[in-house]
């Protein structure tokens, strides 16, 4: 365990931050008010760091106040957050307690031999080290552009195109960091086959046994509110930030006369890189959504109305008829558009409905309160552990279900494409393909990639089951010619 590390908290709508001065005692944090914040446009919710010492540098953290970070992602925002954190720790911890503006190249390959190459390092992939140095990296470069350092730490080369996507990246000076890894892998996509996806979710979601029977000891209360997440995810491709994003006013009831699925419109407010998008759910997802809904979700949304839990929300947003999705907050004139809200507003969203007000996030916990991502992840932690405590060796996390869809798609999609081309004559294949187009765009649009480039990763995926069905078709024992060689001399 790292002690005297830099830690990354959340503004929230209580806290109040100095005017002036570059350090603060952060015990000021608990005991503002939410004026200031109002006053300079700081979004509730945008990362923040400490020091070591429980100090808060100001100009440090106006990186997450700067437009080029405020334009993404919340979770976007705190990746970047926690990955310059890791940095400045290794600063104050193994480099004599330096802070960030002592910061020289020699830090920071002194950093990349202790997260790679360093034995009793981490040793990190390739892929998770870009990751940090991109974090790094964009904050000295804001960091020199408002001249609060005279240089980056971080050393550059020219920029090379074509060589890995994370070198692709162009820059204003066309520069990039010399310490990029190399070894990333592209093509590697994990993901489960339907059947150990189902044996994954019985016993560690579900807590049935091993040979898939419900275990009498499990008193998980949860099981199918989890399992029902966990089954949305991988039938429609979801990601994780965007699902538990969801409100009751994007999922649709189930509906016989819809017959088989329904569809819903992701907005761009809560999917990632603003890739709005329709969602399909099948039938089954729906049947399991539409009984969270009127059980699980109902009890502990009656129970909090009745313990007075959202009256006690500070500013919220507010939904006053559940039939048209405008939202207003608390004190202010103006109503906005429910898919207009973002993650940390809709966590704040409540509906007037028949029982009261309540919140509009879909997933709930056992106070009614609306379910974090930290909260979703440790679900999927939870089911490994039961998974390895019943000998069941598969592990899953949220983004592995967003990769079973997309080859499990793809698979079904380009099968079925394959086999009406092969039916027709060359005229009819170009009007069909006209009119249905690629699969592959197909799950790219599903995905809310940008490029198809980035959804052909899952041909590889599909090459690998190409090979796998061909090797289990080659029996033990073919390159022994006994038989074939007795066959040979009995003939002769």
């Amino acid at each position: 365990m790292i002690v005297n590390a830099w830690r990354v908290r959340a503004t929230m709508d209580e806290v109040e931050l100095p005017r002036d001065g570059v350090r603060f005692d952060a015990r000021l944090l608990t005991d503002g008010r939410a004026e200031w914040l109002r006053e300079i446009g700081l979004d509730p919710g945008t990362p923040f760091l400490l020091s070591p010492a429980f100090e808060y540098d100001i100009v440090l953290n106006r990186f997450f106040q700067s437009p080029g970070m405020r334009m993404h992602a919340v979770n976007t925002q705190f990746g970047y957050a926690r990955d310059l954190a890791a940095f400045l720790t290794f600063l104050w911890v193994s480099r004599g307690g330096k802070g960030w503006r002592d910061a020289t190249d020699a830090d920071h390959l002194a950093y990349l031999v202790w997260r790679r190459r360093d034995g009793d390092g981490p040793r990190v992939a390739g892929s998770t080290w870009n990751r940090e140095v991109a974090a790094a990296d964009a904050f000295y470069r804001w960091a020199v552009r408002c001249g609060h350092v005279p240089s980056s730490p971080i050393p550059q080369v020219a920029r090379r195109d074509g060589v890995g996507s994370w070198l692709a990246h162009k820059t204003a000076d066309e520069q990039r960091p010399a310490t990029y890894a190399r070894d990333t892998s592209g093509t590697r996509v994990k993901w489960l086959p339907p059947m150990v996806y189902r044996v994954w979710r019985d016993v560690g979601v579900r807590g049935f046994d091993a040979a898939g029977l419900p275990r009498s000891g499990f008193r998980g209360r949860w099981a199918a509110r989890n399992s029902a997440f966990c089954d949305v995810m991988v039938r429609t491709g979801l990601r994780l930030a965007e699902q538990s994003a969801l409100t009751v006013f994007e999922v649709p009831w189930r509906s016989p006369l819809l017959g088989g699925h329904a569809r819903f419109w992701l907005p761009a407010a809560v999917a990632k890189g603003g890739s709005a998008r329709w969602t399909y759910v099948p039938d089954g997802a729906l049947a399991d959504l539409d009984d969270y809904q009127r059980w699980d979700r109902a009890e502990v949304v009656a129970e909090a109305q009745a313990a007075g839990r959202y009256a006690r929300w500070r500013r919220p947003w507010v939904v006053e008829d559940p039939q048209k999705p405008w939202a207003r907050r608390v004190g202010s004139q103006f109503r906005v558009a429910v898919e207009h809200l973002a993650l940390r507003e809709r966590r704040l969203l409540l509906v007037n409905g028949p029982g009261g007000l309540e919140p509009a996030m879909l997933w709930l916990g056992e106070s009614g309160q609306p379910l974090s991502m930290s909260s979703w992840k440790e679900m999927f932690s939870a089911a490994n552990r039961r998974c390895r405590a019943a000998g069941v060796k598969v592990t899953c996390h949220a983004h592995m279900l967003r990769h079973t869809f997309a080859v499990v798609t793809l698979e079904q999609l380009q099968r079925g494409h394959l086999a009406t081309l092969a039916e027709q004559h060359p005229r009819q294949r170009e009007h069909y393909t006209r009119i249905f187009g690629d699969p592959l765009d197909w799950v790219r649009r599903r995905l809310g990639h940008r490029s198809v480039v980035t959804t052909m990763i899952y041909l590889h995926t599909l090459a690998e089951l190409e090979m796998e069905t061909r090797v289990a078709l080659v029996p033990d024992g073919w390159d022994l010619p006994a038989d074939i060689v007795d066959d040979t001399v009995v003939a002769s």
